[in-house]
């Protein structure tokens, strides 16, 4: 594809995002709903459609659905109602999928994208509840070769639908979305943000029009996405594809298609359906649903601090830097609570955050996480930690080794630093016979310096911290060196 083709298209995108709530049972029966179990074996007559069975609505899937709608900005429906979406495939148990659908649960909220201008404002259409499907398994090896096995153990798992207006204009942007939706229903408990386990997935509808053309172009839908990075590719390549479609003179396709991460492109799945194919009318074993509008203010004042909101005050309260507070808030899961637990324990702001963000954060990678919850040491032994060497009981150095044995360990800083004699040495006159036997061994060193070299400085200061096994003050230590240095003819 040409540059000045690419150029002359503007790509129009919108989300659908489902997001599992996260309740103990299914939305409209008692069935459990831990990931992982034994195919089949979290069934009952309700989920399964058995004839006479009758659904009863979840409260707490509710309650999940409306702190979410709130959160996300948008109108929440005193009255909504449910209905069936029929269409016929093997996981689907009923032939039906109960959802809603002209009367949902909320309608016109947004999400706000990083930047200024209204381009980083993205609308949201509406937020609605339905139940999930089954799961097919094609021709995967073992007891399924040859064949289509049916695990039911979703169908009635919680969903809410978020559905965004068509505002993105690029694959980055649309990732950039979905990632802020993910960061909202995760500090709101209403997701648990697993995309490799099904918990959060995202489809994605993308055209293409003529640059400045106000006319929608013919979608496709992406299906079924489950990481912003495979969002972004896919979005790409299909935003390509159909460039080099219209500007070979050829139609764009109305269709569902794939994303093959292996191959790096969508692949044709099958024709997109429209609302009317679904036949969609109200559920006629569920009562409207009617909401008590003090029930609904109660919930609204419950809501925890938001992932925007929370960034921005670390940056008022603590000074941090906005990298510093967003690495916090977003790339640490929980990094913003151990942070605050550990000021609460005395550690000063921006030592805990560059803890958090170097020596922790690295510990982490080791073992490949990302979550907080994964740190063996608490925040208030952390901060104890943090103290000791922001007041020079213990160099940098050493401290990086205190935190290792803590890791491992459990025991606190101070008992280990007492119990291996680890205290940084300050004493003027013990560093003082250090740093003239490191003069008397260096003397080409000296002469360097002497000469005019003065980066052999920070050598002769690194001898010395060599001698030390690391616990020598550093700045006692420069101090001493340039004193020693100066009486026996030090350049001016």
């Amino acid at each position: 594809m040409s540059t000045s083709s690419s150029s002359s298209f503007e790509p129009v995108i919108g989300l659908e995002i489902h997001a599992q709530l996260r309740t103990a049972t299914k939305i409209f029966c008692g069935c459990d709903t831990t990931f992982g179990a034994a195919p089949n074996s979290q069934v009952c007559p309700v989920c399964l459609g058995l004839p006479g069975a009758l659904p009863v609505l979840n409260r707490h899937a509710v309650e999940l659905a409306v702190r979410a709608a709130i959160a996300l900005e948008c109108t929440v429906e005193l009255h909504s109602v449910f209905a069936r979406k029929n269409y016929f495939y093997p996981d689907l148990p009923k032939g039906y999928q109960i959802s809603q659908y002209d009367r949902p649960l909320a309608t016109e909220g947004r999400v706000v994208l990083p930047g200024t201008g209204p381009d980083r404002v993205v609308g949201i259409t509406r937020v609605h509840m339905e139940e999930d499907a089954g799961k097919s398994l094609h021709q995967g090896g073992g007891e399924s070769e040859g064949m289509t096995a049916l695990d039911f153990n979703r169908s009635g798992v919680p969903l809410i639908e978020i559905v965004t207006e068509p505002d993105l204009r690029s694959a980055a942007d649309a990732a950039e979305c979905f990632s802020r939706v993910r960061e909202i229903l995760v500090a709101l408990g209403a997701n648990d943000g697993n995309m490799e386990e099904g918990s959060l997935r995202c489809d994605a509808n993308v055209s293409v029009r003529p640059a400045g053309q106000t006319t929608l172009g013919t979608k496709t839908e992406v299906k079924n996405v489950n990481s912003f990075r495979y969002l972004q590719k896919a979005l790409e390549f299909e935003i390509d594809r159909q460039i080099d479609v219209l500007a070979g003179g050829g139609r764009v396709r109305q269709e569902t298609r794939l994303w093959d991460s292996d191959r790096g492109e969508t692949t044709s799945m099958r024709s997109k359906e429209e609302a009317h194919d679904y036949r969609y009318f109200p559920e006629p074993d569920l009562p409207p649903l009617d909401l008590d509008p003090a029930w609904v203010e109660a919930i609204r004042r419950s809501l925890p601090e938001l992932p925007e909101a929370r960034k921005a005050r670390l940056m008022t309260s603590y000074g941090l830097s906005d990298y510093d507070a967003d690495l916090l808030v977003r790339l640490l899961a929980g990094g913003a609570d151990y942070f605050e637990a550990m000021i609460a324990a005395g550690a000063p702001a921006k030592a805990a955050s560059n803890w958090l963000q170097g020596e922790v954060r690295r510990r982490l990678k080791d073992l490949g996480a990302d979550d907080i919850a994964q740190v063996p040491v608490r925040p208030e032994a952390l901060a104890e930690l943090v103290v000791l060497a922001d007041r020079g009981v213990v160099s940098s150095t050493v401290a990086k080794e205190v935190l290792d044995k803590m890791w491992v360990s459990g025991r606190s800083a101070q008992a280990i630093i007492e119990a291996e004699g680890l205290s940084q040495i300050g004493d003027e006159a013990a560093l003082t016979e250090l740093v003239a036997g490191v003069i008397a061994r260096h003397g080409d060193a000296v002469a360097q310096y002497r000469a005019g070299r003065a980066n052999t400085f920070g050598f002769l200061v690194g001898q010395v911290m060599k001698a030390s096994e690391g616990k020598a003050n550093p700045k006692v230590v420069g101090d001493l060196l340039r004193k020693l240095l100066a009486s026996s003819g030090e350049p001016s």
